[in-house]
C-alpha cells in the first residue's frame, strides 16, 4: 500500500523595517521561518501588504544591479517638483500626493513590479538560483514598517 503525504500549511506575517527607498534582502528570514515550520517540500506564496512597496527576485552578488534598477525606476516615475533639499518647487505633475511628494511615484513603481511571489521550497529552503535573492522594494523616501504575508503549503 502506497503512503500518502499529508498536506500542511503555515501562515505568518513578516515585519520588515526599511531605511527608506531601496532594496532589502529578505530570503534569510524566509528560510528561517520555513525551517521552523518543518515543511520540506512545497510552495511559499508571498504578498506585500502595501501599495507603495513590492517584491522582486534579483541579483544577490553585484550591488550595482540594484543601484541600476533603482536609478531606472527614478527615471520612469520621478518625484517631479522637488528640489535637492526636498522642497516643492514649480509644477507638480501628480494629483495624488496625500502622503508627500514620494507618494504617487511609489505607487507607480509598485504597479511596475510584483506584489506577490510564488516560490518553490525544497529541502526546507527556498529554491533559488545561485545568484538570486528575494528583496522587499521600498519605494518611499523615508523608512517604514512593512508587512509581508507568508503562506506555505507543502509536506
Amino acid at each position: 500500500m502506497a503512503s500518502q503525504a499529508v498536506l500542511l500549511q503555515a501562515h505568518e506575517e513578516l515585519q520588515v523595517l526599511t531605511r527608506g527607498e531601496g532594496f532589502q534582502r529578505i530570503d534569510p528570514e524566509l528560510n528561517q521561518w520555513i525551517a521552523a515550520t518543518g515543511i520540506q517540500v512545497g510552495v511559499l506564496h508571498l504578498t506585500c501588504l502595501h501599495t507603495s512597496a513590492s517584491l522582486t527576485i534579483n541579483e544577490n552578488a553585484d550591488p550595482r544591479v540594484l543601484e541600476d534598477l533603482a536609478a531606472w525606476m527614478r527615471r520612469v516615475a520621478p518625484q517631479i517638483g522637488v528640489n535637492s533639499l526636498g522642497e516643492r518647487e514649480g509644477y507638480h505633475r501628480y494629483r495624488h500626493d496625500d502622503e508627500g511628494d514620494d507618494d504617487m511615484p511609489a505607487h507607480i513603481r509598485t504597479a511596475l513590479t510584483s506584489q506577490t511571489l510564488n516560490l518553490s521550497v525544497v529541502g526546507g529552503r527556498l529554491q533559488l538560483g545561485i545568484w538570486q535573492a528575494v528583496y522587499l522594494c521600498e519605494w518611499r523616501a523615508r523608512g517604514s514598517s512593512r508587512r509581508i504575508a507568508l503562506h506555505l503549503l507543502g509536506s
